[in-house]
C-alpha cells in the first residue's frame, strides 16, 4: 500500500556497484538523509571491497538527492517460510504460488526453467531481473543481458529497527533477507506488477521466494542444489493495466521508502495450500 507524500523530507540515494575486471561482484544501495551520506558511503564502499574474498579491483558509490515529489512511502509485505525436502518440491511449490498470484501455469514453469537454464544470454547469469507477460509468457526486457535493475528503495530508521528486531526474533537476521525483502516490496507496489520469481546465483545459497500482492514474501527453503552458480529473478507484468516503459521506470527510478514492517508468519511444511 502506498501512502501519501505527507511525510516525505530531503534524502539521498547511495548506490555501490563493485566489479572485478568488468564483472559485477556485488552490489548495494540506500536511500539516508543527507547527514548520514559519509557513514554510509564508508559501509558500502568496504563492503564491496569484501567482495567475493576482496577480489574487486573496483568500488564505484554514486550519491544521488531524490526528488521529495517522486518519493513512495509504503508498507512492507508480509514474510512466511515454507519448509521443502528437494529442489523439486520447492520447484513445484514455486509453480503453485505463482499460479496463486495469477500467474498462467505454463508461464510460471517456463520461468522457474528459465532461471534453472541461465536466463542471460547463451545460459549465462542476467546482471538484473526478467520481465515477463503474466498472460503470453513472453520476455519484455529490453537488454536480455542486463534486464531490469529495481532501484532506489530503502526503510525509514525506525522501520529497519523494527524489521531488524522481528527478523532476528525468527531467525531471519541475515542482511540478504532484509535486502531481498525491501526490494521484493518495491516490486509488489509497483503497477501492473503481479508477482516475483527469485533464487540467488550465489553457489552456496539454495534459499528462494516467490512475492506477490495476494500473499507478500514467501520464502522457500530449496530452489536449487549446492553448488549450482546460476539464479536470478523474474518479475510478471500486467500489460493490462501498464506499460513497459512505465514499469521499467517505476522500478529503476520512482524511489520508495517503507516506513513499517508486515508481519512474520510461522513457517510451515511446502504444501501450496499452507505456504
Amino acid at each position: 500500500m502506498i501512502f501519501s507524500s505527507a511525510m516525505k523530507s530531503d534524502f539521498y540515494s547511495v548506490r555501490m556497484r563493485a566489479s572485478s575486471l568488468g564483472r559485477h561482484l556485488s552490489g548495494g544501495e540506500r536511500m539516508v538523509p543527507r547527514a548520514e551520506i559519509g557513514a554510509v558511503v564508508s559501509a558500502l564502499t568496504e563492503r564491496g571491497l569484501q567482495a567475493a574474498e576482496g577480489a574487486a579491483d573496483e568500488v564505484h558509490c554514486q550519491v544521488e538527492r531524490i526528488d521529495a515529489a517522486t518519493l513512495h512511502y509504503a508498507t512492507l509485505p508480509d514474510v512466511s517460510t515454507c519448509q521443502v525436502a528437494d529442489v523439486y518440491a520447492g520447484r513445484q511449490l514455486a509453480v503453485s504460488l505463482l499460479t496463486q498470484a495469477g500467474v498462467q501455469e505454463p508461464v510460471a514453469r517456463q520461468a522457474v526453467e528459465l532461471l534453472a537454464d541461465g536466463a542471460g544470454p547463451g545460459g549465462t547469469v542476467m546482471r538484473g531481473a526478467v520481465l515477463m507477460d503474466v498472460a503470453t509468457g513472453q520476455r519484455l526486457e529490453p537488454n536480455p543481458e542486463r534486464g531490469i535493475r529495481v532501484s532506489r528503495m530503502d526503510v525509514t530508521a525506525a522501520c529497519r529497527l523494527k524489521l531488524d528486531r522481528l527478523l532476528q526474533g525468527h531467525a531471519l537476521g541475515h542482511r540478504r533477507v532484509s535486502e531481498a525483502l525491501v526490494l521484493a516490496g518495491k516490486i509488489l507496489v509497483a503497477p501492473g506488477a503481479i508477482a516475483e520469481l527469485c533464487w540467488s546465483d550465489d553457489p552456496h545459497y539454495i534459499t528462494g521466494y516467490v512475492a506477490a500482492p495476494s500473499f507478500g514474501y514467501r520464502r522457500i527453503s530449496i530452489l536449487k542444489s549446492c553448488g549450482d552458480p546460476r539464479g536470478g529473478r523474474v518479475l510478471f507484468v500486467d500489460l493490462s493495466v501498464t506499460t513497459v516503459t512505465s514499469l521499467i521506470h517505476y522500478l529503476e527510478k520512482t524511489p520508495v521508502l517503507f516506513s513499517d514492517t508486515g508481519k512474520i508468519l510461522p513457517a510451515s511444511q511446502g504444501e501450496a495450500a499452507h505456504a
